[in-house]
This record gives C-alpha cells, structure tokens and sequence, in this order.
C-alpha cells in the first residue's frame, strides 16, 4: 500500500474485538442496577485523564481495556433505576446500536439528497403528529432543549421585529421587544436573549402561584404596561414542565391570550410536551398544539441516548426566513445529491450528525403507544413517591407534585432555614456517594428541598421506598454526627 489510511491492518481483528464489545455493552446495559449509582473517582483514575496527547500508536485491545477501567467504570449513572437527578432520559439499547450504525455509516445531516437526511426529516414529522401540530408545520433536530429554545425563540424575535433583523440589525429596531415567562422557566432562556442581544432585561419574568405556574393575571397586566410604554409585547414563553417542579403552565389559557394580543407564543416543553401521548395524562398539555414553536427533547421522555432535540416551528416560512442562507457552493441542484431541501437552512447548523437514527429505529420497535403508557408510568411514580413522602416520618412534600418532578425535604423540627437546607444537602450527597441514588436540590420560593425527577423507564416502586428509607436513615446519622461535632 503506497498510503496510510485509518482503516484496521487486521479486520479480522477488529471484528472480534467489536463482537466482545458489543457482549460487553450487553451485559453493562443488562446489570445496570447490580452498581452503584454513581461513585466518585479515586486520584489516580483521574490522573488518566491529565496526560499529554498521544504521539505513537496503541492497540485497540489495550485501548478498550482503558477505556472499561475509566469511562465505563465511573459513569454520571442516569441510565441507572435510581437516578433521578436534574431532568434526563435513561437510554435504551436500540438507541446505543442506531448511534454506532449512524456514526458507521458517518453521514452529514446538513443535508442533500439521500437517506438518513429524509429521515431527518421524518422524524421531525412523527415529532409534529405526536405535539399535534399541524399538517405543514417544520422542524429541525437539535442538541437539545436548550438549542431548541433558542431556535424557536430567533425565529420569534425575527418574526415580530417589525423590520428586516437579518439585514438591518438589532439598532434598526424601532421599538424594544419584551418576552415574558414565568418565574419558574429554564434558565437557558435568558441565554438565549442574551445571545440573541436582546440581553436579560427584555425578559419579563411573571409569579407564580401557589401550583408554581404562570399567573395569567399577571401575564396580562405586564402586557398592556409594556404596551403603554412603547414595549413591543413579542412572544410568551409558556412552560410545559417546569423545571424545579415540573408545572404546566395553562396552555389553553396561554394560547387564548396570545392570540387575542397577536404575540408569538413559545412553549417549552422539553420536559412536558411529549405528555400529549400518553393517554392519562394528555389532557395536562391541552393546547400545546396551538403554539407558534415549540422545543422538546427525545432524549428524555423518549429515552434517546444523548443528545437530540426538537425545535417545531408552526410556520415553515416563517422558520426557513429566519435562517435560510444559501451560498453558491451549495445551491440546490435538479439531480444528484444536491437535489433536496438543505437542512441546515432551518438552524444554526452546517454540520449536523445522524440524530434521527436512534429516535426512529426505539418507535420503530416499540411504537408511540409504550412510550406514552411510560410517561404515565413514571407520572405515577411521581404520585407513588409523593405519597411514601406524606407518609414517612419527618419527611415533607415541600409543593405540589403536578407529574413526576417531587420536591420533598427532612425535617425534624427545631431547625432554622439555613440548618435544613446544610441537613438536607448532606443526605443529598451521602446517598451520592454512598451509591444508593441520585438526587438534587433546588431552591423554590425562597425553600430549599430535594427533588426527584422519575424521568426512568427503569424505576420500580421499590426503588422509591428505598429512597425514603434511607433519606431517613441517613438523616439520623448526620444529625447524630452534628450532635457530636
């Protein structure tokens, strides 16, 4: 051979290295919860990963075995039954072979006319029928749902701008643009104004009540004040599925206003909006599908490894203005590969990977239906761990548990504010390490509490009465080691 290449010198041996990896990724998925849930890395595994680029060759078997006594070895643990940590999906093997078959075959989704680029396109389709958006309506799989906002949001901001923002810029605008959302919404939408410089101050943020969602009241007020005062009112931002909480705002109600005021509306439903599959519970979503642009995640309540998300976009003209850029060297073609509506004219994105894959090849295999009775699975869940919680002793549902998010805290009495929250904290970062489950913590309304997101086809219910029990034997310990102390 007169040239070097990337492909093995021993195919042979490759291919018995990768039938013993995929036995291994078997087993690894199969005995998930025979681990701990997470556990923290001793110094030298972490010194593995402080060394200096590699200048020569290693062997692929040498290089696996690093990789199980590394990487695999001390995962984040989300694919785990008791991790409930943040907001994640826990996988699913089907998934994990659509990500090696998609990176085989190696395609770049910025488009062009071949396979995986239609179905790009079509699971973006399922995504709509599945919200309930209609017939005509685009998309673009993403990252995530942080992404998905922000593409949403851009194409709301260049919407009701009043000008041409592309071409003239922000300093062209003739007045202000105000979004508003509620109190409780993810962080990543002020990111997302400031990157699209509009900055922080062009987000309004509305209370909440008691349920943690949107006052309406509130909403409309802030409206007509901006109105008054020379503020553009351009979109709402409706969540489906707080993050703290997990509270739906009152879409219906949303959509009903928006309408009426001709303001875009956004809903980010990364956490929610897939709820409109699943038969008991669909109703909690009720007029998501009337919203201007959406942002959902397949990665969570589908269970697609990380990472893809959706935007949906109710306008696709309105979706191709705002970020269709077409350059010479790639103008659509009447033939050959060219001969197809260029992906990335509906993103931010050139370069796209092979997201869809793993999203078709999982509903493919188990159909829309299974994956709404797991959302109303893990909602009871949600119920089911709320309910342990009101029963326990000094255990306290610290709000209301609208679906599978439960924000609860130890409490014995006699401790101040700051107190509860050190005591909680601990228990919080025993259970961690002890490798029982995986937990977090917030701050809602001035209270701290923990917080259970049951975002996991693998939970059972004796996963949860685990958990209470040891949030209580764990309290009693540290609260015995702070008397000592």
């Amino acid at each position: 051979m007169d040239y070097e290449t990337l492909d093995p010198e021993d195919w042979a041996q490759t291919q018995k290295l990768a039938h013993a990896l995929v036995d291994s990724a078997i087993d690894y998925t199969k005995n998930v919860r025979d681990r701990p849930v997470w556990r923290d890395m001793p110094g030298d595994i972490r010194d593995r990963f402080l060394t200096d680029v590699p200048k020569t060759a290693t062997p692929l078997a040498d290089i696996l075995r690093d990789v199980d006594d590394t990487v695999m070895a001390y995962p984040m643990g989300n694919t785990h039954p008791r991790f409930w940590a943040w907001y994640m999906g826990t996988s699913n093997f089907t998934g994990a072979m659509a990500d090696f078959i998609a990176a085989v075959q190696g395609s770049n989704l910025g488009g062009g006319n071949h396979a995986a680029a239609l179905m790009d396109q079509q699971v973006v389709q399922w995504l709509r029928q599945m919200i309930g958006m209609p017939e005509g309506a685009s998309g673009t799989l993403v990252s995530g749902g942080s992404v998905a906002n922000l593409i949403g949001l851009t194409v709301a901001r260049n919407t009701k701008a009043g000008i041409d923002i592309r071409e003239e810029g922000l300093m062209a605008l003739p007045a202000p643009l105000r979004f508003y959302g509620s109190d409780q919404m993810h962080s990543c939408h002020q990111q997302a104004m400031e990157t699209l410089g509009l900055g922080n101050k062009a987000l309004f943020r509305i209370r909440t009540g008691g349920d943690m969602t949107m006052d309406l009241e509130a909403l409309k007020f802030a409206v007509a004040d901006d109105r008054a005062n020379g503020v553009v009112p351009a979109c709402v931002i409706a969540t489906a599925g707080t993050v703290n909480t997990g509270a739906i705002d009152n879409l219906a109600a949303i959509a009903d206003f928006c309408h009426e005021q001709d303001i875009w509306l956004h809903v980010d439903g990364c956490i929610g909006a897939l709820v409109a599959i699943a038969p008991e519970n669909r109703w909690r979503v009720e007029g998501i599908e009337r919203a201007d642009s959406i942002a959902l995640d397949p990665h969570k309540w589908l269970h697609a490894p990380f990472e893809v998300g959706c935007a949906l976009i109710r306008s696709r003209t309105a979706h191709l203005s705002t970020f269709s850029l077409t350059p010479e060297y790639l103008k659509t073609a009447n033939r050959g590969l060219a001969a197809a509506q260029w992906l990335h004219d509906f993103g931010i994105q050139t370069s796209r990977g092979f997201r869809a894959l793993k999203v078709w090849m999982s509903l493919r295999e188990h159909g829309v239906e299974k994956f709404g009775r797991l959302i109303d699975q893990d909602i009871a869940k949600g119920a089911h761990l709320s309910r342990l919680v009101e029963e326990a002793e000094n255990l306290h549902l610290m709000f209301p548990t609208s679906i599978n998010i439960v924000c609860f805290r130890y409490d014995p009495g006699g401790l101040d504010e700051a107190e509860l929250k050190a005591l909680n904290i601990e228990i919080m970062l025993r259970l961690q390490e002890n490798g029982i489950a995986v937990l977090s913590d917030t701050t809602v309304h001035g209270q701290h509490c923990l917080r259970a997101a049951i975002n996991n086809h693998r939970t059972a219910n004796q996963d949860l009465q685990l958990v209470v029990r040891e949030v209580q034997n764990l309290a009693a310990i540290v609260l015995k080691d702070t008397a000592g102390s």
